[in-house]
């Protein structure tokens, strides 16, 4: 099986060369279709065969030498249970956005196919990644394909918004390098017989321990490369240029994947190795989280373009999921994980819609439509479903996310008071507020613009587009177990071993050597006092 996840890996790759050797754009189309629908079968395998009960330990681990002599820098992929559902929904989309693309684009077809091919590799890559050198290689490949989509294919102030994508993404990519390097040799030496290791399996251990001090600085570097990508408050101005310019396809692409490699990158490597930075921090982490919540959902509340309403409303919603992992416990972890998921569905169903629509009228303004849904029922219903699985209602995944991320939230020990959870809730409203108004001045009302009494409903094509994401919108609302089962062990199992580390920490922390303000941070003395006490008693 291990053969098998690297096929899938790298299918995309093959077809790239493929589609570069035919000369016909029908062909290069239906290669890259054949291309992204393979590797999605040949992806079902990995997920039918994944051990639950194992879903805490690397499966189908594929592991070579090392690359550099004294440095175990090493190929190394492999599933758990925290990947392999982000590994699937890449996978899934994958044929979508091929589809999605069919018609709409025109111009250098076999760049445009071989972008989004190169990206999911590279967004297939990231989720596989157990070496971090290997995990950063491919977090930095897929900024290439997008920038180039957005650049080439995408609307009118495409090249404001390359720039600004890239380089809020890069600057993050390049803090947390030199972090990744130092991290790399402070594990090389406390591994022994190596000079540097990005083995996560080690780096995520009980047996490596980072000092107080190391914590809080590689913490802030990473953090602020995940926290770019997410994005999060303050660092989502790039976010809304960048889905309003790029093509419909790159939109999907952006809001189902790559959003989500930030928030996977908090729990995969944050969350293990800086522990006690993570627990300390987490309050801080959770009001820049309620803060995006809020305001992205304010914010998406005045847009008169509706694609860029959906891409303030990826802001509050990815708001959600930060604080979920930062509440730290069972319940909001799995909350957020299921999350990502769920945002990838039904947001990037909305771009899809909002790229089928915009196909026949050229327009985003929300007030060129209106009275709509009588021309256009079919659309009308997939559109009604993708807003409410966006708000949440209950029978849809959007519900399932946002309560068991409130639910967790509500009792984090980490977070001093509800208040997060609290004003976190007011998401949930205010996201109705603004996709429910959206979705009534669109789709209801009177048809006041003739053009729009001539609409085509949408084709098989379409439809088949969106009856996947349909299907598991639903079959999470209302089974959520069947995809929560797979991150269940997982998330049991990182909780406590980070907890035992952050505690391993203090206890081995020297009151002597540690700068003041990091033992304030940190309250040490509090800690080993506390220790002692406890040990004494038991004595």
């Amino acid at each position: 099986m291990d053969i098998l996840l690297n096929i899938t890996i790298y299918l995309p790759l093959l077809g790239i060369a493929v589609i570069l050797l035919m000369k016909s754009d029908a062909a290069v189309k239906w290669g890259s279709l054949i291309a992204t629908t393979t590797t999605f079968i040949l992806s079902l395998p990995l997920l039918f065969n994944f051990d639950v009960a194992l879903s805490a330990t690397p499966q189908y681990l594929s592991e070579g030498s090392a690359i550099f002599a004294g440095m175990d820098v090493k190929y190394l992929v492999g599933l758990d249970g925290l990947s392999l559902l982000l590994f699937m929904l890449t996978t899934l989309m994958g044929p979508i956005v091929i589809l999605s693309s069919w018609n709409s684009v025109t111009k250098s077809l076999k760049g445009y196919y071989a972008m989004l091919l190169l990206l999911q590799t590279a967004s297939l890559g990231v989720f596989a990644a157990l070496d971090l050198v290997v995990f950063y290689v491919f977090f930095e490949l897929s900024l290439i394909p997008m920038y180039f989509l957005i650049g080439i294919w995408g609307g009118s102030d495409k090249i404001r918004a390359t720039i600004k994508f890239f380089i809020y993404t890069l600057v993050g990519s390049l803090i947390m390098l030199v972090a990744l390097l130092y991290l790399g040799y402070h594990a090389g030496a406390a591994m022994g017989g190596v000079d540097f290791t990005a083995d996560w399996r080690f780096i995520s251990s009980p047996e490596y321990t980072i000092g107080l001090v190391e914590q809080t600085w590689l913490f802030l570097a990473f953090s602020l490369a995940f926290c770019i990508k997410v994005p999060l408050f303050p660092f989502h101005t790039w976010l809304p240029y960048a889905h309003t310019e790029a093509p419909t396809a790159g939109s999907v692409v952006l809001a189902a994947i790559m959003l989500k490699m930030g928030t996977y990158g908090l729990i995969r490597v944050v969350l293990p190795a800086f522990p006690n930075a993570f627990m300390e921090f987490a309050p801080y982490m959770a009001i820049l989280a309620v803060i995006g919540i809020i305001y992205g959902a304010l914010v998406a509340m005045v847009q008169k373009d509706v694609k860029k309403l959906v891409a303030y409303s990826s802001v509050s919603h990815m708001g959600f999921v930060v604080l979920g992992i930062f509440a730290l416990n069972d319940i909001a972890m799995q909350g957020a994980i299921i999350q990502m998921i769920n945002h990838g569905l039904a947001t990037g169903a909305l771009f899809l819609i909002v790229g089928m629509i915009y196909d026949r009228r050229h327009t985003r303004m929300i007030s060129d439509y209106g009275g709509i849904a009588k021309v256009v029922p079919v659309f009308a219903v997939m559109f009604m479903i993708a807003t409410l699985a966006s708000i949440g209602l209950p029978g849809l995944n959007g519900f399932i996310g946002e309560f068991l991320i409130l639910n967790g939230s509500f009792s984090s020990e980490l977070y001093a008071n509800k208040t997060y959870a609290i004003l976190g809730a007011t998401g949930v409203i205010l996201a109705a507020v603004y996709m429910l108004w959206m979705f009534q001045r669109v789709l209801f009302g009177p048809i006041t613009n003739e053009e729009n009494e001539k609409l085509t409903d949408l084709n098989m094509r379409e439809v088949g587009l969106l009856v996947p994401l349909v299907l598991f919108m639903v079959w999470i609302g209302i089974r959520p177990i069947d995809f929560t089962q797979y991150s269940e062990g997982w998330v049991d199992t990182y909780i406590t071993n980070s907890e035992e580390k952050s505690l391993a920490v203090l206890d081995q922390a020297d009151l002597n050597e540690l700068p003041n303000w990091t033992a304030k941070v940190y309250s040490v003395e509090e800690h080993q006092l506390d220790s002692q006490f406890i040990a004494n008693k038991k004595d």
